[in-house]
């Protein structure tokens, strides 16, 4: 009967039959008819066989298999229940885990590695699975035996959320899923499809290039693309930019069929009519091109998109006028280029000077007054008005300057790089282009791309060696080389150029006493092409340069400038002689010669002395410093002697050949003798009388005779007689005339009668002309600007022989006098004004001043000075100004104005006068790069502060007193108030909730009533600390009470952190201040976990609670009072699920009766919602070019952000959405926007944002940095 069928309940299922025994026949079994008709054979029965492993231990039919099964999850339970007495165990008496934990591993280990053994059926595992099963008890052992946790509270609540959902507890204290509250799909409603109807179209220019047309560029194509259509003809209007005259341009069926038969050679051409294709129209005009009228093979007109006119401008261009490359440095450029095109235009030049290279761009270039559509920032998004006015797109001719001073010599140049117009035409030229320029010759024609311009340096003379006073002298017939000395503003003199000299001549006949040059002096003109040569000059006379060029440039003449140049007589001998006789004897015993000499000294006399019998003579050469000689020839030989004078030479003329008759025979008879005390040669002035001293020797009285010889000419003078002294004066007469003059002494004769021969001589040298004075130049002018304190040099050119004394007057009217000592000298001035010459003399003679240049300008440079700003808001009393009064330690500062030139430094006395003691005056600067330098004032001490400004100078000024005033600025400081506990140290207790009769902590003050006090408390455990204030303290002393909502339970330690008064002033207070301590006693308290005041609904509130749980929260929701238990835990939370306001209003706990009352709001706000066309689907078709509106309503609170998206249109009223093609976001002020859409698609919200909150449709794709394309809208 153990295989026969029993319903019971509960029981194990029944245990599989063996094998052999489903073989046997079934009683039950239902028979086929086939088996009752026809019996089977008998089979005979076998017998039975023992128990084969497979049985169980306990046989069947003893316990049968449910039952054993039975008994062994039985005892498995009574282990557990076991496992959880012995864990209950362990927590009460703290026995040891390792023990109880191997314990169990080993009961569990014997208990389910015997328990196969048994053999039950069903519970035969493989060795796999107990290992499994064992190492599963093994870690339940170790949890229990150890105390760790087991989260079956969260596998519950887990459990719970999977088949019902999340579900919370809202603030008006019912559940709800969140999933129902944060996804609501009726905040985004509505969507927009447009269905772009199939239609041929044509527009022109699709992408909006630029056009421009000139020399290079005789002709464009003009882009035309037709969609969707087959044109038989087209006419375009062309606007005339210059007469604004309009003609229209038709396009033949003839002229499509080429345009389409050029345009398929193109990769870009499709031969299938429904898709785009682009043909181009050649145009050779500049002007405004508009699509009018297209017309297709049924001779509708195509529809044509109204996109910007297409304009064709000239191609800009800029030119450089000609001008003269050549000029000079100091100079000024006087570049310009001008430009033409549409403005407004861009060019990009650079400047090269020498081998230094700038680039500059020069932006904006348009005219006066001037108005465009091309003027806006963005010229992708430029839409050209539709009206046919072309005044702004016709090209304009605009003149750039670029003047600026030449300050470096050498080469100069400007090229132009790039030139844009406009419309973005960019015309860029090469190094090739500007190397077409250097080519062609001087009839091109074509624009200037650069202008070179040649900086020269001036040039300079001055004349070295020759001056009027040292003559330079000449030989008659004979040429000289003017002694020019060149020089350039650069190094030395200009290389590779001639010098053009201008000098004025005056014949030696027609020179002036005074002036030099007579009336009218001849003006000459010579051009030297090289700095090495000089001119050549053979006419006596004076010579004075006046001007100087080179091939490009004017330059200055220096002193000296003049020359004289004189042609001596050419030398002459005249003989007499005498024999020399002994006064014993009476006979001859030589020869005495007198020579008598015309021209310059020295000279040399070549004779020849030949005695009578001898055959070879003896030349003699006798050099002569004077115009007169004497030759004693005492031959040592007696004979019969001849003396032939041969030759004479002297400083200018050479080997000069004598007459033949010039033969002398020896007769010589001695005298007395007459000679100059002093030899030295004498200057004088001219229109003076020189005199000199002579020494006689002899028998008196005597007669002397004496001659001046000049230019060549003798004149004898009066001779002195009846001279009875050994010494006598021999004066000249007025010496009118310029030059070199010999004072030759004749003879003289003693008092018997005899009269004697004189050679010695005395020169004199006669100034030309008077010395002359005028001032120089500085910087090309006579003015200057210096510092007031400063003494300016101002040139002096000076003519004559130095040491010069000047005389002149200053703009006060007094007289002064210098000493120069070179000609171009300087004199030293201080004061400011006009200087003028008055007198001047050199070191021998009186002059005279040039009335061109005899006046020089001295202005001074202002001196720096010193002003504080603001000053009206300062209490003026004379030079003390008094600034509003401030705290000690406040920051506060004052600006110092400053007038001159940076860098200024003034320096400033601070004397403080404090409330109590006395502070030494302290020493402090300010130096000031700018003219306003702030002035940090010191509150550091309470007090009366006075800055006293004592000293200023400036980059050009060092301090004056004379010339700076000293100004005090006085400020008071106020010390700051103080504030103590009365009783410090004390603790006071008090009820974490309010209650009558509690203490108060008095605190005492100090300062100016009325107090405003701030009190930190630092709880115990706490990190941060809290800070309470209380205002208007009308005492000295006052009672603080603490909020009960800033008291916390436990210890707390209370400060003092900051005090401030009436006036303004504040203390804050550090940690070693004295303190107090409170204690506060269960009072629960409720704080929010995050600082926000603005939720939105979705959004939880969180609270921490602090007390004792469970707790009970008091709140307002909506204006209804409600309250919540918290069971557990130290958080309150809460879900919002609906708009409104949160407030709560008082916590308690289970620790106690003490209430708190607190005011924590929270405001709930919306989700903002939108409604795309009222809510709906909106399907809608237009045309190719045509628009649809889009209407976006909005509800929440502006402004709003939205996203919406279009996406590719799937079939009429389908769910799912087709391709995402694009994406944008707007943003809106008022509760209702319209957007205008032109491309085909389902325009759909997916996100929306308002002031506060935000949502978003699930699964909206991320298409951050995806390549977004514009949406057409306006």
């Amino acid at each position: 009967m153990e295989g026969t069928p029993r319903p019971r309940t509960g029981a194990w299922p029944n245990t599989p039959q063996p094998r052999d025994r489903l073989r046997q026949s079934d009683p039950f079994r239902r028979q086929s008819p086939a088996s009752q008709q026809k019996p089977l054979p008998q089979i005979p029965t076998l017998k039975t066989a023992p128990t084969t492993p497979s049985e169980p231990l306990i046989p069947a039919h003893i316990i049968d298999a449910p039952t054993q099964r039975l008994y062994a999850t039985a005892f498995w339970v009574a282990l557990c229940t076991w496992r959880i007495y012995d864990y209950l165990g362990l927590q009460e008496s703290e026995e040891q885990s390792l023990w109880l934990f191997m314990k169990w591993v080993a009961m569990d280990g014997v208990f389910l590695f015997g328990l196969p053994g048994l053999r039950i059926p069903w519970l035969e595992w493989t060795s796999a699975t107990m290992t499994l099963i064992f190492l599963a008890h093994a870690i339940a052992d170790a949890m229990l035996m150890f105390r760790i946790p087991i989260p079956i509270m969260a596998g519950f609540a887990a459990l719970w959320r999977g088949v019902w959902g999340a579900y919370e507890t809202a603030v008006n204290e019912h559940n709800v899923n969140p999933e129902s509250v944060l996804f609501n799909d009726s905040l985004i409603l509505g969507r927009q499809v447009i269905h772009i109807l199939p239609e041929g179209s044509a527009i022109m220019n699709p992408e909006r290039e630029a056009f421009c047309i000139d020399q290079t560029r005789t002709e464009v194509k003009l882009p035309i693309t037709i969609n969707a259509t087959e044109p038989i003809g087209m006419e375009i209007v062309h606007v005339d930019l210059e007469t604004q005259a309009n003609s229209t341009l038709s396009i033949s069926k003839s002229q499509l069929k080429q345009m389409h038969k050029e345009a398929s050679r193109l990769l870009t051409y499709s031969d299938d009519p429904d898709k785009p294709k682009t043909l181009y129209y050649t145009v050779k005009k500049p002007g405004l091109y508009v699509l009018s009228k297209v017309v297709d093979a049924s001779n509708l007109e195509v529809s044509r998109k109204n996109l910007a006119h297409t304009v064709v401008v000239p191609c800009p261009r800029v030119d450089f006028p000609p001008i003269q490359q050549d000029t000079c440095r100091g100079d000024v450029s006087n570049v310009e280029f001008e430009v033409i095109g549409t403005p407004p235009m861009k060019v990009k030049y650079r400047k090269r000077i020498n081998k230094d290279t700038q680039q500059t761009t020069f932006e904006n270039i348009q005219p006066e007054d001037f108005v465009s559509p091309l003027l806006k920032a963005d010229h992708n998004s430029l839409v050209v008005p539709r009206r046919m006015d072309t005044e702004w797109a016709r090209a304009r001719k605009v003149t750039v300057p670029l003047n600026e001073g030449l300050t470096v010599a050498g080469e100069w140049m400007y090229a132009i790089d790039e030139i844009v117009d406009g419309f973005g035409n960019k015309v860029r030229y090469s190094n090739r282009d500007q190397a077409e320029q250097e080519k062609k010759n001087a009839k091109y024609t074509g624009h200037n791309l650069h202008q070179v311009l040649h900086v020269h340096e001036r040039p300079s003379v001055e004349l070295a060696g020759c001056t009027p006073q040292r003559p330079m002298k000449v030989a008659k017939g004979r040429s000289a080389s003017l002694p020019v000395k060149y020089g350039s503003t650069g190094r030395g003199p200009i290389k590779n150029t001639s010098y053009h000299l201008e000098y004025i001549f005056s014949p030696q006949r027609d020179m002036t006493a005074s002036e030099g040059h007579s009336a009218s002096p001849q003006t000459k003109k010579v051009s030297m092409d090289s700095f090495n040569k000089q001119p050549q000059i053979s006419e006596p006379g004076l010579y004075t340069l006046t001007g100087v060029s080179s091939d490009f440039c004017s330059g200055d003449v220096l002193e000296p400038a003049s020359c004289l140049l004189q042609n001596p007589p050419e030398p002459e001998l005249k003989i007499s002689h005498q024999n020399i006789t002994d006064q014993c004897a009476g006979r001859a015993i030589g020869l005495v010669v007198d020579l008598d000499l015309t021209g310059t000294p020295p000279f040399e006399v070549s004779y020849k002395m030949l005695r009578t019998g001898d055959r070879h003579h003896k030349m003699e050469i006798e050099t002569i410093n004077g115009l007169r000689g004497q030759l004693q020839l005492t031959p040592r030989e007696a004979g019969k002697y001849t003396y032939e004078f041969d030759s004479i030479s002297d400083a200018v003329y050479h080997n000069q050949k004598l007459p033949k008759s010039l033969k002398i025979e020896q007769t010589v008879n001695p005298s007395a003798s007459a000679t100059f005390v002093s030899n030295r040669k004498q200057t004088v002035c001219i229109d003076q009388a020189a005199s000199f001293q002579i020494q006689l020797s002899g028998e008196g009285p005597f007669k002397v005779d004496y001659e001046i010889v000049h230019n060549g000419k003798r004149k004898a003078q009066p001779p002195l007689e009846n001279v009875a002294g050994n010494m006598v004066e021999l004066p000249t007469p007025v010496l009118r005339d310029g030059g070199e003059y010999t004072v030759s002494l004749v003879s003289i004769t003693d008092g018997l009668g005899c009269k004697e021969f004189l050679k010695d001589e005395a020169k004199i040298s006669v100034r030309h002309q008077k010395p002359k004075v005028g001032f120089g130049l500085i910087e090309g002018r006579r003015a200057i600007s210096v510092r007031d304190d400063t003494q300016v040099s101002l040139p002096m050119r000076l003519t004559g022989e130095g040491p010069w004394t000047v005389s002149y007057i200053d703009a006060e009217g007094k007289q002064h006098t210098a000493h120069p000592r070179l000609p171009n000298d300087h004199v030293q001035v201080a004061k400011s004004g006009m200087y003028e010459l008055t007198e001047v003399s050199d070191s021998l003679c009186p002059g005279i001043v040039d009335d061109a240049a005899k006046g020089f300008q001295v202005d001074h440079i202002p001196r720096p000075e010193l002003r504080i700003a603001n000053r009206e808001e300062y209490k003026v009393k004379g030079s003390d100004l008094y600034r509003s009064e401030v705290c000690e330690g406040d920051e506060d500062a004052v600006d110092v104005l400053f007038g001159g030139a940076p860098l200024w430094t003034v320096s400033y006395v601070e004397t403080v006068k404090p409330l109590h003691g006395a502070v030494a005056p302290k020493n402090k600067d300010i130096r000031a790069a700018v003219n306003r330098a702030p002035l940090r004032m010191d509150t550091s001490m309470a007090g009366t502060h006075e800055y006293k400004f004592v000293k200023l100078r400036d980059n050009n000024y060092d301090h004056s007193p004379r010339h700076f005033t000293p100004l005090t600025i006085h400020q008071t400081v106020y010390s700051r108030p103080s504030a103590a506990f009365t009783s410090p140290g004390k603790t006071y207790s008090f009820c974490s909730v309010e209650s009558e009769g509690e203490e108060v902590i008095p605190v005492t003050l100090h300062g100016q009533p009325p107090f405003a006090l701030e009190v930190e408390i630092k709880h115990q455990g706490t990190v941060k600390p809290e800070l309470i204030s209380w205002n208007d303290i009308a005492s000295h002393s006052h009672n603080i009470r603490i909020p009960h909502s800033r008291l916390h339970l436990g210890k707390s330690s209370i400060s003092l952190r900051r005090v401030s008064d009436a006036r303004g002033c504040s203390r804050s207070l550090d940690s070693t201040t004295p303190r107090v301590q409170i204690s506060v006693h269960d009072a629960p308290t409720v704080t929010s976990l995050e600082e926000r005041s603005d939720y939105c609904v979705g959004d939880r509130l969180n609270f921490a609670l602090s007390g004792v749980a469970p707790f009970t929260v008091l709140y307002n929701w909506n204006g209804q009072a409600r309250k919540a238990a918290v069971a557990s835990g130290n958080t309150f939370r809460r879900l919002a699920e609906k708009p409104g306001e949160f407030v709560i209003t008082g916590l308690q706990d289970s620790a106690s009766t003490c209430k708190s009352s607190t005011n924590i709001t929270k405001h709930i706000h919306g989700m903002p919602s939108v409604r795309v066309s009222k809510g709906k689907d909106s399907y809608i078709d237009i045309h190719e070019g045509g628009q649809a509106e889009i209407l976006f309503e909005f509800g929440g609170t502006p402004p709003f952000e939205f996203t919406y998206t279009r996406s590719a249109n799937t079939e009429k009223h389908g769910k799912k959405a087709g391709q995402l093609l694009d994406m944008r976001s707007e943003v809106s002020d008022e509760y209702a926007m319209k957007i205008w859409a032109s491309e085909e698609g389902t325009y759909e919200v997916v996100s929306i944002k308002d002031a506060h909150c935000s949502y978003a449709k699930p699964g909206v794709p991320d298409v951050k940095g995806s390549k977004q394309k514009k949406l057409g809208y306006y």
